[in-house]
């Protein structure tokens, strides 16, 4: 006796060896045996011969009409035997209840299945509904397969158009679209974003990379909405002229200086910084504007700022204004350069100047302090400045260390130059030294009056934010906060609200233990280190952008750690995999590039040559923090513990 049985929501033929009742042990066709339950069995023949059971059944399934079949119903339950006999018109032979019940299982959405060999024909409605679905299911099946072989042959499918960021950057896996796109990535073997820029859905690979932050971080886009700043009181005007000093570029100008000579003979350095926290107190539409974005985002040849351009124009210290500015005045020894007294005011203050770094460097330089020539602006001004700040940085125990480079993106028309100089330079100092103490200073004078602030603090070579003045470490200070950018990071506003209202015996805006304090300065933290990394990954960008600009196929490059390099040229960091095993630290050798890779931020090479054993490099190596962000495709530019506000 043979049997048609259910197994696995699929059938199968078996010839019974022992029939126990409730269970069988049968045979199958390739003599494997088994044993299946006797509620599974779903017909017993010995016409035709097993093997032929379910082809012939097929074949004449294939002729059985489903709609036909579907009238030939009664509205009630049924088993498959008894539509069989009414399809047929006569008591089914084996071969006839086969090919009824394979047709009846084919087609779920005519008959549901009621338990074993059991159906119920669909009532017309949901019938209609069920048909309406799957060819809907067809066409959009159809459509898939359509934009899959559009796609594999790189041409982009009329829908992706309007969905690129969403399918690059938050792709719905149950879009035909996103399935369509998978299933060209498997054929072609490309990935998602490189087999759309093969069909031309990028602008650029740089747009690439700056619509994924834009679409992760400001998903409602860079543009401001009107607002209005907060009046405040009328501020006493300093009398002092001040000059800032910046990079070409910069527009947000936080900070400027002023040397006046006292009637005793000394001397007193004012820092001026500007005072925006003025016009936008705490919960301020201003300043809920600004704790959105809180830091200004930079990247080679453009920046997001964190203010509207009305707000920065309204601070910014622009040459010939009068703007208001909370100053520190510092009090100096005429003949040792001692710091003598601190007073800090809220004032007005004239800009009587903006020095930009690539006009005032080849004349302020150690070069010429050396040679004494003072035949440009402000040159007694920034030599005192310069020779005052050469004291505070060896105060604060640090050496004389000129030796990290300092690397300069320009891009004009899509071109890049990549320009570097010695970090230390006489600008340098002036700027980072005087910030480092006006920062300090300010710190420390919350702390002594019972307000709180934020604070940069590095213990143990990790530098972390805090609400309590702490030591940092790499700077030598006691205790250092952001208070000299207020412009550009929202920590630095904060502060520079807790100065001015201890200032003016204000109860402070941030009161101990205020839980808005804690999250700024959470959310800060986060932000800031996805904008950083954002830049890093622009650099790195443009980086690989030059050398392709350049032609270059041959390149230097020092060992930092195992395989990971950095060239000497650019300030680029990666992998070189061919690199031979063990080769020491600041080993340069000499590679071959052999394919870059925009989209991926990547760079392929071949060892050719180990040059030298360079330990009296000028590069330093990196910090560990460095390596791992290194390691992830991203450059070092900046490659100190802490960049000091310049």
């Amino acid at each position: 006796m043979n049997i048609l049985y259910e197994e696995d929501g699929s059938f199968k033929v078996g010839s019974v060896m022992v029939d126990n009742t409730s269970s069988l042990q049968v045979e199958s066709l390739s003599g494997k045996r088994s044993k299946i339950k006797s509620g599974h069995v779903m017909l017993h023949f010995t016409q035709p011969e097993m093997a032929d059971l379910i082809p012939h059944a097929e074949t004449l399934a294939a002729d059985i009409e489903i709609e036909f079949l579907w009238e030939c119903c009664p509205p009630d339950e049924f088993g498959f035997e008894d539509i069989a006999r009414e399809y047929f018109g006569h008591q089914p032979s084996s071969l006839e209840a086969a090919a009824a019940l394979l047709r009846l299982h084919s087609a779920p959405i005519y008959f549901h299945k009621k338990g074993k060999g059991r159906y119920r024909a669909a009532p017309p409605d949901v019938l209609k509904a069920a048909l309406a679905g799957a060819e809907k299911k067809r066409l959009a099946l159809e459509l898939q397969e359509k934009m899959t072989g559009q796609l594999i042959r790189f041409e982009l499918p009329d829908t992706f158009a309007a969905q690129i960021n969403t399918l690059l950057y938050n792709p719905d896996r149950n879009t035909l679209e996103v399935k369509a796109l998978e299933a060209a990535c498997a054929a072609t073997h490309l990935t998602a974003v490189h087999l759309l820029h093969r069909c031309g859905a990028l602008p650029s690979t740089r747009d690439y990379h700056l619509q994924k932050f834009l679409f992760e971080n400001f998903p409602r886009g860079t543009d401001f909405p009107a607002i209005e700043l907060s009046t405040w009181d009328a501020l006493p005007m300093g009398a002092v002229n001040a000059f800032s000093i910046d990079d070409a570029t910069t527009t947000e100008i936080d900070d400027a200086f002023s040397v006046e000579k006292l009637a005793d003979g000394n001397w007193r350095i004012g820092v001026h910084i500007a005072a925006p926290a003025l016009g936008m107190p705490r919960d301020s539409a201003a300043d809920k504007l600004a704790a959105s974005r809180l830091s200004t985002v930079y990247m080679p040849g453009d920046k997001i700022t964190m203010l509207p351009d009305s707000i920065v124009a309204a601070f910014t210290l622009s040459a010939d204004r009068v703007c208001p500015a909370l100053s520190m005045y510092i009090d100096v020894d005429a003949q040792t350069l001692a710091i003598l007294t601190y007073e800090s005011r809220v004032e007005r203050v004239h800009i009587a100047a903006n020095l930009r770094h690539d006009t005032l460097e080849p004349l302020f330089n150690e070069l010429t302090l050396a040679e004494g020539k003072l035949d440009y602006p402000y040159a007694a001004e920034l030599t005192l400045l310069w020779q005052l700040v050469q004291k505070m940085e060896a105060a604060r125990g640090k050496a004389d260390n000129n030796t990290q480079l300092d690397y300069n993106f320009h891009i004009e028309d899509d071109h890049v130059t990549i320009s570097h100089r010695r970090r230390g330079s006489p600008i340098d100092k002036v700027v980072s030294e005087l910030m480092i103490l006006v920062n300090c200073e300010w710190g420390k004078h919350l702390a002594e009056h019972g307000f709180p602030g934020i604070y940069r603090t590095q213990q143990g070579g990790k530098v972390r934010m805090s609400t309590i003045a702490a030591p940092h470490q790499g700077l030598g200070v006691a205790q250092y906060m952001w208070s000299s950018s207020p412009l550009r990071r929202y920590v630095d506003m904060v502060n520079q609200r807790q100065i001015i209202a201890m200032l003016n015996d204000d109860a402070a805006p941030y009161p101990k233990n205020d839980t808005g304090l804690y999250g700024i300065l959470r959310d800060f933290d986060t932000t800031y280190t996805i904008y950083n990394e954002f830049q890093r990954n622009m650099e790195r960008y443009w980086c690989l952008r030059w050398l392709q600009q350049e032609h270059i196929e041959l390149i230097e490059a020092s060992v930092i750690k195992e395989n990971l390099v950095r060239m000497s040229d650019i300030p680029l960091v990666f992998r070189a995999p061919s690199l031979p095993e063990q080769l020491p630290v600041k080993t340069r050798v000499q590679l071959t590039i052999t394919g870059i890779d925009l989209l991926d931020l990547s760079i392929q090479t071949r060892y050719v040559a180990t040059i030298a054993s360079d330990h009296a490099s000028v590069e330093e190596e990196l910090p560990d923090e460095v390596v791992e962000i290194a390691t992830d495709a991203a450059p070092v530019i900046n490659n100190s513990a802490e960049v000091i506000d310049c």
